[in-house]
């Protein structure tokens, strides 16, 4: 790793921690604030709709100016909106915050371009995966120490130290070095916009899109289902939430270093048992494992944009990694709206509706997924 990969990983690393004491909680502290499961569904989908129309602009835009002030600008939209969050005395104020706080998510072009230009010999799977777990360690700590502060303190507090946390960060990531800017695309790539926009890549993007949606559907209300079903404390829905950071950082660095497509097709695999444990779990062992294979929901989305890069010209990544992250954040939009509804009828149909989706999912992927896709490097991916 040179000098500014390791500069953004310990940014991650720290922002990690503050995203961790808030994020998972906010199904929670929408329920204190008076919203029902379908208003909160619904909230979660405003705010992934905020996250979907950032994508394109951002990675746009990062190949044109810079991914460098990108990177920055999100940083400062993150902390700008955890302070509104923390501040917000309702529920509408707080809508807004979460709203602004989703915009943070048009960093994801950008940064996965800058980490690949940066990345040395190793594939891009394995590159985009290690920064993840990066994050995720700090995304460990902190949900351990957000139930632990939410029961002594009250929610409302985790905010306040999360805006801090996220001030430090953005110090550390001023620190990295701009890249030049890539005007001119690599021989052969037909397109004029540095994408191979044929029939080949729109089935990748729907395949995509509904393998998105079918992973994300059991998660936004399960902490709600812990605490209103399962009758867990914050502290222990806390405890799993980290269980899901450290699945992430695990399941990363393992199926990482695996071709993209064998290892987005293990993560399916693994949110299906994750369902199933949740679903049919009655205590802490089975909860602890679910949460821990959660975090393949995260690994699967690195594998896209690891087989997604195969369609892009290098001078094109950011608009590239923001075309299969807005595919994934449209995915994310529908996911909470029917997750509400279906959990407003029956609590549990989340996990039984989701498991169906998802082993379809697995059969699909299986099929029509590109068999060893190629990664631009300067070598082939490390199977190891």
């Amino acid at each position: 790793m040179n000098r500014d990969l390791i500069i953004v990983a310990i940014s991650l690393a720290t922002w990690g921690i503050g995203e961790g004491l808030f994020f998972f909680f906010q199904p929670l502290y929408l329920q204190e604030l008076g919203a029902n499961p379908v208003q909160i569904g619904d909230i979660l989908s405003i705010v992934s709709i905020t996250m979907a129309v950032a994508h394109l602009p951002a990675g746009f835009l990062a190949d044109r100016l810079g991914r460098r002030p990108m990177m920055i600008a999100a940083w400062l939209v993150g902390t700008f909106s955890t302070w509104i969050m923390a501040l917000a005395t309702n529920l509408p104020w707080f809508v807004v915050g979460s709203a602004v706080y989703g915009l943070t998510s048009f960093v994801v072009g950008p940064m996965y371009s800058y980490v690949t230009a940066v990345r040395g010999r190793w594939s891009v799977s394995r590159a985009l995966t290690t920064i993840s777990a990066t994050y995720n360690v700090g995304a460990v700590l902190g949900p351990l120490l957000g139930g632990w502060l939410s029961s002594q303190a009250g929610l409302r507090t985790n905010f306040f130290i999360a805006a801090g946390f996220f001030v430090l960060s953005s110090i550390m990531i001023l620190f990295i070095r701009p890249q030049p800017v890539e005007n001119q695309p690599v021989p052969g790539m037909t397109s004029r916009t540095g994408i191979h926009f044929n029939t080949r890549y729109i089935g990748f993007l729907a395949l995509i899109a509904f393998v998105t949606f079918s992973l994300t559907l059991p998660q936004p209300l399960s902490q709600n289902f812990m605490q209103n079903v399962q009758n867990l404390d914050r502290s222990q829905i806390g405890f799993l939430i980290s269980a899901r950071s450290l699945g992430i950082i695990l399941l990363n660095l393992i199926l990482g270093r695996l071709f993209p497509r064998l290892g987005f097709l293990f993560a399916q695999a693994s949110m299906a048992l994750c369902t199933i444990l949740l679903w049919q779990g009655n205590s802490m062992p089975a909860f602890f494992l679910g949460y821990l294979l959660m975090g393949s929901y995260q690994t699967a989305r690195l594998m896209a944009q690891a087989q997604g890069r195969q369609f892009v010209d290098s001078s094109r990544m950011g608009l590239g990694y923001g075309i299969v992250e807005s595919v994934i954040a449209v995915a994310a939009i529908l996911a909470p709206f029917l997750a509400g509804r279906l959990y407003n009828i029956e609590p549990v149909w989340i996990y039984s509706f989701s498991l169906v989706l998802i082993l379809l999912g697995l059969v699909l992927a299986a099929f029509f997924l590109p068999r060893n896709p190629r990664e631009i490097s300067q070598g082939e991916p490390e199977p190891i």
